[in-house]
Order: structure tokens, then sequence, then C-alpha cells
């Protein structure tokens, strides 16, 4: 495809278009997910590093975490141990009710972000993906920053005592203000080995922890057809944040999946070095696949090779499930896949709940989303948006039995 000119923003603000909710149409928007957007540019900032109190040591835990592993089918996943299969179950922990990131409230509500975990844990819930952002970990090309690579250790810690596994994502960029200037300033070479080395200095932080499911490289990445301007890295703000990130300026001759193939064979290769344990994979758009018209150049069979796992993203349309499990099953392509986020934005808790059953057998695990806050907390706001976010809870919730016996202790 020539010049790239859009992208679907499936991150954390959403337009729910034709959702119903207790009857009602929802039209309306919400702190979420998906949306249609072209490319633009992004300016930078420099990031804030507030250094946090040193984390307490770790609480005992009755019993160990076991470590996660791919099935011998290739198409599931196992506690290594005991063999067991693991079936995830979770949220997407990408920002609170106020839509602020982890980061933005992590060094000074640490007992929110206890809460939240406790929150999601009764909900069912036997993993989180959380969004690490690249300007809060790195102050140069190479120097990762010490007080967050602490704060990580501690989230380590608190997934731990609610055995919680982690999708831990990383290089977000999602807040332009705290994207660093010099960041965007790197060309290709430069910008892959200042990746390379935020992902070596996480995983080198989390590589004796149990907590982590897996490392997700990055939040939708896309390799765009064409020439882009110097500097022009993201997708536009969508409600004030940037979801998605293109992983060159130049696309100079090559085809666009063997540019995300290097790309994803250097990061792999900085997280090898120094963790050979925890899965690794990458967040995929839903059109990656290789279909005529809009693909991000992530094309299943040219990038299973380099991943443990796909991670596809997908919002069903409503009275269109069948083509939502039709875009499933092209993500099939020998290794597991897992809906790494999906909720009721364009089909109603119902539908969505229906096409949960349609495709458990499918797919290896999912991932909605938590803002932080309960059904009980949501029964008090008289909003579509909140309606909508309490039913899904609760039949998340209900769901959740049928995968305790294979999705956590």
């Amino acid at each position: 495809m020539g010049a790239f000119r859009g992208v679907i923003a499936c991150g954390l603000a959403v337009v729910l278009l034709g959702g119903a909710v207790g009857g009602l149409q929802v039209v309306g928007t919400l702190n979420g997910a998906a949306g249609w957007v072209g490319m633009a540019v992004a300016s930078t900032a420099a990031a804030v590093t507030t250094e946090p109190p040193e984390a307490p040591p770790p609480r005992a835990v009755a019993v160990a975490m076991e470590w996660i592993a791919v099935g011998q089918d290739g198409r599931s996943f196992v506690h290594r141990a005991s063999g067991r299969r693991f079936y995830p179950w979770g949220f997407n922990y990408d920002h609170d009710e106020q839509g602020r990131l982890l980061e933005d409230y992590w060094e000074t509500e640490w007992p929110k972000v206890e809460a939240d975990f406790a929150e999601m844990k009764e909900l069912g819930a036997n993993c989180v993906r959380v969004h690490l952002q690249f300007g809060k970990f790195m102050d140069g090309p190479d120097r990762p920053r010490p007080a967050a690579l602490r704060r990580l250790r501690q989230l380590l810690e608190l997934a731990e005592r609610h055995r919680l596994y982690l999708d831990l994502t990383g290089l977000g960029c999602y807040h332009k203000q705290d994207v660093p200037a010099w960041y965007d300033a790197l060309d290709e070479a430069g910008r892959w080995a200042a990746q390379a080395a935020f992902w070596k200095a996480v995983a080198q932080t989390c590589r004796d922890s149990p907590a982590v499911w897996c490392y997700d490289l990055m939040n939708e990445p896309v390799v765009p057809g064409g020439q882009r301007k110097a500097g022009d890295w993201l997708g536009p703000p969508f409600g004030g944040k940037h979801f998605v990130q293109v992983i060159t300026l130049d696309q100079r001759g090559r085809e666009r999946p063997a540019i995300a193939q290097a790309w994803l064979r250097q990061l792999v290769r900085a997280i090898r070095g120094v963790d050979d344990r925890h899965l690794i994979t990458v967040g995929l758009v839903d059109w990656s696949l290789d279909r005529p018209g809009l693909t991000s150049g992530f094309v299943p069979q040219a990038v299973a090779p380099e991943l443990d796992f796909l991670a596809v993203h997908i919002y069903p349309v409503s009275k269109k499930l069948n083509e939502a499990l039709e875009t499933v099953r092209g993500f099939a392509v020998g290794k597991p896949v897992v809906i790494e986020e999906c909720f009721p934005l364009r089909c109603s808790p119902a539908e969505l709940d229906e096409f949960v059953g349609m495709a458990e057998k499918e797919v290896a695990g999912w991932c909605f989303f938590y803002w932080g806050r309960t059904v009980s907390e949501l029964e008090k706001e008289k909003t579509l948006g909140a309606a909508m976010q309490r039913e899904w809870l609760k039949r998340f919730a209900q769901r959740a039995g049928r995968y305790q016996g294979v999705g956590g202790p």
C-alpha cells in the first residue's frame, strides 16, 4: 500500500457506536478503546523524575505462583510446573476513572493501585495488562530511570500477593507531554536501539518474577508505507492520548512485513539476552491481516515466528459477531491467539458475552478493561456509559467462574 492514511486507535478514548444497554441505544464518549483516525505529528516534552519511596519487602505468598508457558498443543497456555491449563481472563489497567495513566498516580497514590488490584481480583480476574510509558522509564537512549524500575518491582510484588499475572506492555507514548524530545529526534536505528534499551532494563527487573505472564513489545505498532516527515512517530491524539506508533519514517523500498520482522527481532534479542523465560508478544490491530486495503504491516504469518503468541485487539460490531469471529480466525497461524483488548463499544454487553462464548475455543485468553470504579460505584452514576461498564463487569464476573479451574488457583 502507498502512504499510510488511517489507523484505528484501540486504547483509552472511544466512541460508542450503536451499543445497547438495558434496551437503550448508546451513542456517546467513554474513556476506553477504539476509533478511526489519521496519522499526525506529535511534539515532545521532558519526563518527570519523582523518586518513589523504597518498596516494602515482599510479603509471603501461601503458594508460589507458577511460571506460564505455551502448551504442547501450540494453541494454549499452561502452568509450567504442574501442566495445568492457564486461560487468561482479565483486564487492561490502562488508566483510572479520571483518565490518568498508571505512572501519573502510582508515585503519590499507591494505595489506590493496591485497591484497584484487589477489586480486579474480586471480580474474578487472573491477569492484568499494564501499560508502561517510555518517557517515564528512560532518561536517555541508554539510561533507564532507577526510580521507575523500583516502582515496577513494587508492582510485581503487588501482583504476586494477589496472584495476578501481568501482561507488561511497553514503549507507551500515550501522553504527548511525557515523550522526551530527544526520543522523537532519533532516526530509525537510534529509536530501535533506545527501545531495545528500555526492554532490556524492564526484563532485567522482571526476569525472576513468575507474576509476569508476558512482555508486549508495543501497543499497536504500524509500519507505514512511503515516507513520513522527521519526528512524525505518533498517531494523532484521540481523547488527549496517542495509541498508535509507527516504527519507521521511511519505507525505503523495503517490504513492510520485513520491517516489522526486523524490529521484532531486535527487541526480542534485547529481552532474551537477560530473560529467557517470560513469553513475548506484541499488541496487533485487527486490520493487521493480509487483506486488500488498510494493513498495519504486522501480517500474522510474517510476525508469528518472532513471537510466543499473537495478541489481537478487536471490538465486535452489533449484529456482526460472525464477522468478528472470522477476523479472529485469521490470526490462527500456529501460535496461541489472545484477545488482548475487547469491550462492548460497538455492541451491547449481552452481544459481547455472546461473542466470548463463540470465540472462547478459538482463543487462548482475554483482556477487557477496568478503570478504577467498582460495580457498586458505577451504580451511583446515572449515565449510559456507567450502565454499560457496570453491565459488562457483572457479566465478566459471572463468566470468570468458567475459568477458575483452568485459569488460576
